[in-house]
């Protein structure tokens, strides 16, 4: 079987007309700094020596298609300039202060968007992959929040770049447990990563083992949040951002050696081999059709079955991630044009991406009713979602920088 393949048929497995399932407030945290492409060559030339493999990664840094990404700190940072990268124990140090205070701010917002109240949340799905801690991020935001200590959290980790979508659809499922025993759900979905920080780690690979490694040219640090609910006990004049209507989770096979996130003593390395775009711009097809197959409302009202007729939250991986989907799915640049502008304006931020892609996107009120969010991670795992946005006209939403 080809590897570009996505063999596993969910179409027997058809999702009920109304899961009732929506997200009801959203919350994105970029750090103040913004680094362009000249940082990175800036960092490189100050700790290490000419070479073919640096200089080909500093010339494919200048054609990223990033404007600017957001970083917790700029490239004079103490702890990437000095003679060794920071070690993982420093970069856990790190991660516990900038991660856990992102992550606040982002739940904050979607909290307060929501308009609920702390006491009434009942679970708090979390993702990450730059952090490896024990306990996790999650606890001691929990901590910060005030949620109480009895609230059941769930901490996705090995997911990559697919996180935020993962936990949305585990909290999707946490739901509608609570649905059928006809009791309130009300999940706190968090994704924090802090990537800039191993910068000097994936310099120091380039340098002394001569490869070629694109991932110190695409990532930035973010932490994003959503409160999804059941809807029990919601006013019916409450309007919800998204109604989530189905999703699937698929592996591409035999991939695991093409996208990846391995320790280091020095924080992660980046896995990005090139057969990546095309892999996952080969997936999406056949698994919109499987997803779409599983909704039969989309063919007993007539509703959109061509992925043109939806808008697309699409993961920004890369820019060839993004164009390669694009041309695949006979789409245009104005249906991922969230996508385009999350990864101009910040780079990849991993996990945290897609839902500040969703942020974005639900601020178009020219956009279409119907959308495709999807996600790849390491595996290569591709997850997808189809939603629905109610209202197009919002006035007053939050912002989505620090203040």
């Amino acid at each position: 079987m080809s590897p570009s393949a996505v063999p596993h048929s969910t179409a027997s497995d058809h999702f009920k007309d109304d899961l009732n399932l929506s997200i009801l407030g959203l919350g994105v945290a970029y750090p103040d700094v913004k680094n362009g492409p000249e940082a990175l060559e800036l960092l490189a030339r100050r700790h290490y020596p000419e070479s073919k493999a640096l200089n080909k990664v500093l010339s494919i840094n200048k054609f990223t298609g990033i404007d600017t990404r957001s970083t917790i700190a700029t490239v004079d940072h103490p702890s990437v300039n000095r003679s060794e990268p920071p070690s993982i124990a420093e970069l856990d140090n790190i991660f516990r202060q900038e991660g856990v205070r992102l992550s606040v701010i982002a739940c904050r917002q979607a909290i307060k968007e929501w308009g609920g109240s702390i006491e009434e949340i009942t679970h708090v799905v979390s993702t990450t992959c730059s952090n490896s801690a024990n306990p996790g991020f999650d606890h001691y935001v929990c901590k910060q929040l005030g949620i109480r200590s009895n609230v059941e959290k769930v901490l996705l980790h090995g997911i990559g770049c697919s996180g935020g979508l993962a936990a949305i659809r585990t909290a999707a499922n946490l739901a509608l447990g609570l649905s059928f025993r006809h009791k309130p759900a009300r999940v706190l979905v968090l994704a924090c990563e802090i990537t800039s920080m191993m910068v000097r780690s994936e310099l120091d690979s380039i340098h002394k083992n001569q490869e070629v490694r694109i991932g110190v040219c695409l990532f930035g640090d973010c932490a994003s949040a959503s409160i999804l609910s059941n809807g029990v006990g919601v006013p019916a004049s409450t309007e919800p951002i998204y109604q989530l209507l189905g999703w699937k989770h698929d592996v591409i096979e035999d991939t695991e050696q093409d996208l990846g996130f391995d320790v280091d003593p020095h924080g992660w390395k980046v896995i990005l081999t090139p057969r990546v775009p095309m892999l996952a711009a080969a997936s999406v097809q056949p698994a919109f059709q499987d997803l779409l197959n599983s909704l039969p409302r989309y063919h007993k009202q007539n509703l959109p079955t061509v992925a043109a007729d939806f808008d697309w939250a699409l993961h920004p991986g890369g820019l060839t991630v993004l164009t390669g989907v694009e041309a695949a799915m006979n789409l245009t640049p104005e249906h991922l044009r969230a996508s385009y502008e999350i990864y101009m304006e910040n780079g990849n931020s991993s996990s945290a991406t897609i839902m500040s892609v969703m942020n974005r996107l639900r601020r178009d009120e020219g956009g279409r009713e119907n959308v495709v969010a999807c996600a790849f991670g390491p595996g290569i795992i591709i997850e997808m979602m189809i939603m629905k946005r109610p209202g197009l006209a919002i006035a007053h939403l939050p912002t989505e920088d620090l203040d």
